[in-house]
Parts: structure tokens; sequence; C-alpha cells
């Protein structure tokens, strides 16, 4: 009965030793290096480590899991347009998905010679510029502002994900949100295995389906989701004709009152240039979002700025 007491005096005056030592040893540091140091232990990533939390995780062992199960750009032979797509883009770019792949992650696969972020612009010449990246996944950082900010609190809600593929956006509403249930929608039938063999290792079976279908024969999902999530979903995968006919399908079925629609890129980007009879006004709000929760300088203020909020009127 008397060990409660113990644990609790020995585990205090660890982290007073602990606090004591890091003091002592900032006292040691010249004066003119001070500020350099505390603004490193302010802005480092090098503590991720010890200030993640489990669901953190178990998001990056899932990763792993798939790294090891997909080649390193992450595509499969069976996406052929997608391929073809990336190929075509007016400067070279590569597919690097970001939930598999942080900054540090492809630094580290450039020292070791595994990938580049430039090209050579005249072959056997020192003229380098920086490759394009394309990713069709969020990262972890996306997938907590999107559930910590973009949403609201979605207990007894169903969320639709369009075009789940490797599930990251159903693994992080299972995580970071309350969410009754989670759809993710794929067309293409290896990444639905994919899904769920992480759906079973990790036992999100109870509140994560995936289904193996074309979007536009799920009229009935999507009519009534409270959450419709699409990340950069139709133009990769897509011909033009099929991408206008996709849009108008999710125009005519998302429609119920008060739901939330979240794209990347935004809805005016994702249409201009398809033949499409969609006018946005009457469909939908555009919610403002603060990209600013964020104010640690590693954050990709960039890619958050994708992510945009839509209210169904």
């Amino acid at each position: 009965m008397r060990t409660a007491p113990c644990t609790a005096f020995c585990s205090d005056m660890e982290f007073r030793s602990a606090r004591q030592a890091i003091l002592q040893l900032l006292h040691t540091v010249a004066p003119a290096d001070l500020p350099v140091l505390l603004e490193w232990m302010r802005t480092t990533r090098d503590f991720d480590e010890f200030t993640q939390d489990n669901n953190d995780v178990m998001l990056k062992n899932i990763a792993e899991d798939l790294r090891n199960c997909l080649p390193l750009e992450t595509m499969l032979s069976s996406e052929h347009l997608a391929l073809q797509k990336i190929q075509q883009q007016p400067e070279p770019t590569i597919q690097v998905d970001a939930f598999l792949y942080d900054e540090d992650f492809i630094d580290s696969l450039c020292e070791e010679g595994k990938m580049s972020r430039n090209y050579c612009m005249v072959c056997g010449s020192h003229q380098t510029a920086p490759l394009g990246f394309v990713s069709h996944s969020f990262s972890l950082m996306e997938l907590k502002f999107i559930y910590h900010h973009v949403l609201p609190d979605l207990s007894g809600k169903v969320l639709v994900d369009v075009g789940s593929r490797l599930g990251t956006v159903l693994y992080g509403g299972y995580l970071y949100s309350s969410a009754l249930q989670l759809y993710g929608v794929e067309l293409n039938g290896d990444f639905c295995q994919l899904q769920e063999m992480i759906l079973k290792k990790y036992q999100f079976t109870d509140r994560i389906k995936v289904l193996h279908a074309d979007i536009c024969t799920q009229g009935s999902l999507l009519q009534n989701a409270d959450v419709v999530i699409m990340n950069n979903v139709f133009e990769y995968f897509l011909d033009e004709a099929e991408q206008a006919r996709a849009w108008e399908y999710i125009s005519h079925n998302v429609r119920k009152q008060g739901s939330l629609l979240v794209t990347v890129p935004s809805l005016e980007e994702s249409l201009s240039g398809l033949q499409v009879n969609i006018q946005l006004s009457p469909w939908v709000e555009q919610v403002p979002l603060n990209y600013d929760v964020y104010p640690e300088k590693h954050i990709d203020r960039e890619a958050l700025e994708q992510i945009h909020l839509y209210k169904i009127l």
C-alpha cells in the first residue's frame, strides 16, 4: 500500500533532476550562442519522438507497413492513366506519397542516393532545377489539421472519402475524430486490398468500411454523408470527359443541407477547364479556414492552403 507514494516521489525527483541538469547545461553555453540554442529548442523537430501521442505513433507504424508493400513512387502498374499524366507534366514530376514519406524521410532517401529533389536540365552539366512532387495522400500534419482545425466534432456523423487509395483519411478519422462511420470508396482493387490489410491488423473494422466501387454508383452513400472528402481525386485518374461526369454526379448527390465538403484543390480549380454545368453559388458556401494554427517554421503552409472547406446549402 505504501509503494504508490514512493513511486510518485521518485518520478517527481526524476523530473526535478532532469530539469536542473538542463538548466545547469544552459548556464555553461557561451552567452553569444545561447539565443541560437534556445531558438533551436523552440523550433526543432528533434524532440518529436518524445512528444508524439499514441495516435501519431500508430499512423507512423501504418505508414511503415504500407511502405513495405509499395514501390518508392507509390504507383501501381494498374494505374496506367495516372502514370501517363505524371509523365506529361511540363516539368519532370514524381509521385511521392506525403503520408508515407515526410520531408525528413525524403532527405534521408536523398542522402542515400535513392531519390533526388533535382533533375539535370542539360545532360552532363551542373545546371539543375527542382523536381515537381505530387502526392495523392494527405501528410500526417494535413490529417491533423483537417480533423483538429477544419472539421467540427464528428460524433454520430458519417464521413465518406472519395478515392480512398491508401486509406489515410480513414485511419486519421478513426484516430483523430469520433465519427460514427468512415467509408472509403476506391476504384482500384489493389488499393482496396491494402486498406483491408491495415483495417484488420489495427482492428479498425468496427468504424471503417472500404467499398471497391466507382463513386458514380454510390448515390445513396453520398446523399446521406455528413462529410465528404476529396483529395486530388479525379485529375490524375480520369480523362476529362470522365472527370466531368464524376463531378456532375457529385454535385447532384452531395446535397444534404449543412453537410461539409473538403477538397484539394478548390472546387473552382478542379472544375476549371471541364465541360460541366455546375453552379457553385447555389450549391455550396466556402468556409474560411485559419491556416496559421501551426506557427512552427517547418510546417508546409502552402500544402495547408490547398485544403478548402465548403458547406452544402
